[in-house]
């Protein structure tokens, strides 16, 4: 327990640090638009005067840093700034938008755990037979498939006879139809988490393998230890702290993944959100979606630092 302590203190001081870089350079990366504010919340009609007018009485005028301050300010308050003639405020669409891309990230996460987790011990157990080497070559061609292609393959495929499961529709909410919100969410998850599948299987594997050839998983077996007892409690534990490192560093490609995917099926997700930002010339939206997703990724990854931690006893004691 105070390893886990000692890492939630460490995180949590770096946390402030982190989101300050973050929140400067996306702060940075957009102050260079070429689009005008003052222009999108007036019009093109409006008057040299009356831009400038708007501009002086937002803060646009002001030095980079006078203006991040600023821009600080209003975050501590939740206060992302509005787009569009009118003035609809970032943080609500965030609100609508986000949860939808958490839901499909971590749908995605799971089917890749559940069919990693499956296919890596069989080929583990199986190894070197054809069980092993066809799921190896499954694992291979998953990882080299892209979300994205294999997303429109999916769409291609409703076309020709899977209309059970919708490519394009409104997303019903859980609590109201939940079988619908599963059948509308299922390809895009599917979409989504195929070439983590590919990675984490192979890493899985090998993770078992390893620890199926230690000493102490052959003397449990000698002393009469049934062989499912060993692997289910001791050799999974102990083989599943790198599948779990990985699978945080793989955290991040699914988030943005799940930004891609949300587009190609139409779910009105961070993605949705974002294009219509870039479409529409709104920096605004367009800077406070991109730190939304940015600061996601730090927290999730903190919050696999501390699985990692539950997982592998040896770190609580250091």
């Amino acid at each position: 327990m105070s390893a886990i302590l000692r890492l939630v203190g460490r995180r949590l001081l770096q946390l402030p640090i982190m989101i300050l870089g973050i929140t400067f350079l996306v702060f940075v990366v957009m102050s260079f638009s070429n689009v005008d504010p003052a222009i999108t919340a007036l019009g093109e009609s409006a008057s040299v005067e009356a831009r400038e007018a708007y501009r002086e009485a937002n803060g646009l005028n002001d030095p980079l840093l006078v203006r991040y301050v600023a821009f600080l300010g209003g975050l501590l308050q939740g206060d992302l700034g509005t787009f569009s003639a009118r003035q609809i405020p970032v943080f609500d669409e965030i609100a609508r938008a986000l949860p939808i891309t958490l839901q499909l990230t971590f749908l995605g996460l799971a089917v890749a755990v559940v069919f990693a987790l499956v296919l890596g011990v069989l080929a583990a157990l199986f190894r070197d037979r054809w069980p092993d080497k066809a799921i190896r070559v499954v694992s291979v061609a998953s990882l080299a498939t892209p979300s994205f292609w294999l997303a429109v393959l999916l769409i291609q495929a409703v076309t020709l006879g899977l209309g059970w499961l919708p490519a394009s529709g409104p997303l019903p909410e859980p609590s109201e139809d939940l079988g619908g919100y599963l059948a509308r969410m299922a390809l895009p998850a599917l979409a989504l988490a195929v070439p983590v599948v590919g990675q984490l299987t192979r890493v899985v594997r090998t993770s078992v393998v390893e620890e199926l050839d230690k000493d102490y998983v052959r003397t449990a077996i000698g002393a009469g230890v049934p062989r499912h007892t060993v692997i289910g409690r001791n050799v999974l534990r102990n083989a599943l702290i790198t599948p779990i490192t990985v699978l945080g560093l793989r955290i991040g490609y699914l988030i943005g993944g799940a930004v891609v995917i949300e587009v190609i099926f139409a779910l009105p997700g961070m993605g949705t959100l974002i294009l219509n930002g870039v479409t529409n010339n709104e920096p605004n939206l367009v800077q406070g979606v991109t730190l939304t997703v940015a600061l996601a990724f730090v927290l999730i990854n903190i919050v696999v630092d501390m699985l990692y931690v539950l997982v592998n006893p040896r770190i609580r004691t250091v």
